[in-house]
């Protein structure tokens, strides 16, 4: 076995080797930071004062500055609206010295420290493709219905296409949605948004961080061929118990949380409690509301989910902790006399982060599973159904040198797939499997003066019927020509075994079923020439340059390119028994993409600009996909004002040219011959069969563009309890913007139109 002769001796010699060089006269020192309420200072700058040591703390608060020179120093940290905080420390040989900080509420800096956080994370990380966002972030979106959600965030971020109001997908550089893996606490979420595609499963209110990734990701992820997207939710309140309630004519939400044990502020030890809950009424309300959106028999709006989160978190002195989390959504759609869908995810896990006392390695986990299961019952064709469970075990460590760092990491993965799909020609698809995939990973970070390189690789291991070991080298770069410019690189291969029914011939995709790599031999595109595996491939390559204009502005440019060297299908046009059932293709996603933000006291602009190009080669014809947006704009600005800054408005505009779609040449009559020889066509009156254009996706729909606004009031009645009204308009001028034509009846139908909403959000 070369996975196993090769893999894990180098993975124990290179931690030997960089662990040993700790040894000297050399410490370490780390710690957590928090704010007054014990909620972790992300990206809060660790400086040792006087010296050119100092880094940033990770999602939980946490830092670790190692092979620190014994002496005495101060520590000084400092985050923007936070007082700063310098406390003396003493290195000694061999010794860990651990410190827990807290700053308060204030924002009068260290003189000498004008250095934000996430200015200093882009000096000291590569971060090529990665965008983090934060809850403050989603808020400051004019949300839909008033109701802020992650789901309505994604979509302005550069390089990201969003199809559509109902049934819509996140389209991310060129990649597909199976291609782009979603994660929650660590556990992979097959359906991560709702049939109305403006909200998401993931509560906002419970959202620690949601980093993305792009493009160029690192050997810590795997399993994906286009992008990352990995949201984190945070721990319920240490110190009091708590929460929000919302209402508007979309939904209603309850958070609760508490403390079972309040923090000790000694030990720092505590057990904390997290409910989410949220259910949506827009089936009931738009019937009275929104009847002018509805655009069939019914009277309603067909769209209905619940979504139930919960975390119980132990946190230890000393930065070690441990959650035990679990999930249920639905989502239900119902289009009277067309379909009717049902959806549901749930699923749980214990997640943990560990850090010795007496050690430089820090370890962290996850180990849960879910299942994912939905069926599709429509009029005029036979049933479709999946379902997908899946385990993860996973354990990664991670060292902590002066300037640089190892992290390395083992996964296995268990998908049990049943899948069950007829196509238009009645010949049934049918999958029953189980298949594992196992994966290792070293990823390297070292700090050359200016230049900070990233090496990475990745051991996939799928373990089927054929295994297959792949090897995933990927490198990132930053190099800081100045304190204020920077250049960037990320490369990488990328694999993936899972597969998706979803087709770009469907107008709105709303049954997604799953399933693995297929155990039939697959064919080159166009030819009889056996293919080589029977995974989905791709490799990326990235360039880009960050500047900080000024202290308020900044810009951030990146031009990708990524290779699907075979991408695999469902044949859909499968006639016969000896047609094969599935087929491959290749294609490729390039393009540029402008980022510029202004981030002032009370205003804050943020424009993006995407050009990006998407094709797939099916052995026929080279053509675009149905997202192949050429163009796209998003510009955000986001007010505070008043007395106190009680007043907050917002604004959003995105506008994109139209996605291709193929063209109608001509209708016949589709007879069926359910008679045989004997069916009389003469005087039957079959349904209209469609012939296609030829040109595959030859056409273009007409651009899309919209305005969102909001504007919202807090009212605070004490330190604790506050009301936040929020008035917002969807589509605020109301732009009648395509969904689809029926091409039988000719008939258009558009994406939802002007939709004004009222919400109330209580905290207490």
């Amino acid at each position: 076995m070369r996975f196993r002769i090769f893999t894990i001796p180098m993975l124990v010699g290179m931690f030997l080797f960089f662990a040993n060089q700790a040894v000297g006269q050399t410490g370490t020192v780390r710690g957590n930071i928090f704010d007054d309420s014990g909620e972790p200072i992300i990206s809060g700058t660790v400086r040792l004062f006087g010296t050119d040591l100092g880094t940033t703390t990770d999602i939980d608060g946490f830092f670790a500055l190692g092979n620190v020179p014994v002496g005495d120093y101060r520590l000084v940290v400092t985050y923007i609206g936070y007082d700063s905080l310098s406390v003396p420390i003493t290195i000694k040989s061999n010794s860990i010295n651990y410190q827990r900080l807290t700053l308060e509420e204030g924002g009068v800096a260290l003189s000498e420290i004008t250095i934000s956080g996430e200015r200093e994370e882009a000096r000291t990380e590569v971060k090529v493709s990665a965008v983090r966002i934060s809850t403050r972030d989603i808020k400051a979106l004019p949300s839909t219905g008033g109701e802020p959600d992650i789901a309505q965030y994604l979509s302005v971020l550069p390089g990201v296409v969003f199809s559509g109001d109902q049934g819509g997908q996140l389209y991310i550089r060129g990649g597909s949605p199976i291609q782009n893996k979603i994660l929650l606490d660590g556990l992979t979420i097959y359906k991560p948004f709702h049939s109305i595609g403006f909200f998401s499963v993931f509560e906002t209110e419970a959202i620690r961080s949601v980093d993305v990734y792009t493009g160029g990701f690192n050997a810590e992820y795997g399993g994906r061929i286009s992008a990352i997207v990995d949201i984190k939710t945070r721990e319920g309140n240490k110190k009091r118990w708590g929460g929000t309630a919302s209402a508007s004519p979309f939904m209603g939400k309850v958070l609760l949380e508490g403390p079972l044990k309040k923090i000790n502020e000694d030990s720092g030890n505590s057990t904390s409690l997290l409910l989410t809950a949220k259910h949506s009424y827009l089936d009931q309300t738009s019937s009275a509301l929104y009847e002018y959106a509805v655009q069939d028999s019914s009277g309603s709006l067909p769209f209905s989910f619940t979504d139930v989160y919960g975390k119980l978190s132990f946190v230890f002195g000393g930065g070690s902790k441990m959650n035990l989390f679990g999930f249920n959504f639905t989502d239900r759609v119902v289009y009277e006399g067309l379909a009717t869908l049902d959806w549901k995810t749930r699923g749980g896990g214990a997640n943990f982060k560990l850090v010795p006392p007496s050690s430089n390695l820090i370890i962290d986990g996850i180990v849960g599973g879910s299942r994912y299961d939905i069926s599709l019952v429509e009029d005029s064709d036979k049933p479709r159904r999946s379902s997908i469970t899946s385990y993860n075990v996973g354990f990664n460590f991670t060292y902590f040198g002066k300037n640089n760092e190892v992290k390395y990491g083992f996964n296995f993965t268990g998908l049990n797939t049943d899948f069950e799909f007829t196509n238009l020609f009645g010949r049934k698809f049918e999958q029953e499997s189980f298949v594992s995939e196992a994966a290792a990973f070293v990823k390297y970070k070292q700090i050359f003066g200016k230049l900070i390189i990233e090496p990475s690789v990745r051991f996939q291991y799928y373990i089927a019927d054929l295994p297959d070991l792949e090897i995933e080298p990927r490198i990132g770069l930053k190099y800081n020509a100045t304190d204020n410019f920077r250049l960037k690189l990320a490369a990488g291969l990328y694999s993936q075994n899972l597969l998706t029914s979803v087709n770009e011939r469907d107008i709105v995709n709303l049954f997604v079923g799953f399933l693995t790599g297929p155990d039939e031999s697959l064919f080159k595109p166009g030819t009889t020439e056996k293919t080589d595996h029977r995974l989905q491939k791709a490799t990326h390559l990235v360039v880009g340059t960050e500047v900080d204009v000024t202290k308020k502005i900044q810009i951030n440019v990146e031009g990708y390119l990524k290779k699907y060297n075979q991408l695999i299908n469902i044949n859909r046009n499968k006639l016969n028994v000896l047609d094969p059932d599935y087929i491959t293709e290749t294609g490729e996603a390039y393009g540029i993409d402008f980022l510029i933000k202004y981030n002032a006291k009370k205003l804050y602009l943020y424009g993006t600009y995407s050009f990006g190009f998407v094709n797939r080669d099916d052995g026929d014809q080279v053509y675009p996909t149905i997202f192949d947006r050429r163009h796209n704009v998003n510009m955000l600005a986001t007010y505070s004002f008043g007395d106190e800054g009680e007043w907050e408005a917002s604004a959003r505009w995105n506008m994109g040219s139209g996605f291709p779609f193929t063209q109608t040449q001509g209708f016949y009559e589709n007879e069926q011959f359910d008679q045989g020889t004997s069916t009389n066509f003469l005087s039957n009156n079959p349904s209209l069969g469609i012939i296609y254009s030829d040109d595959r996706n030859g056409g273009r729909l007409p651009y899309f563009h919209r305005l969102d606004i909001s504007l919202k009031r807090t009212f605070e009645f004490s330190k604790y309890t506050k009301l936040q009204a929020i008035a917002s308009v969807t589509n605020a001028y109301d732009r009648n913007n395509i969904f689809y034509v029926d091409r039988v009846t000719t008939k258009r139908v558009d994406q939802l139109p002007i939709l004004p909403s009222m919400s109330l959000i209580f905290s207490f």
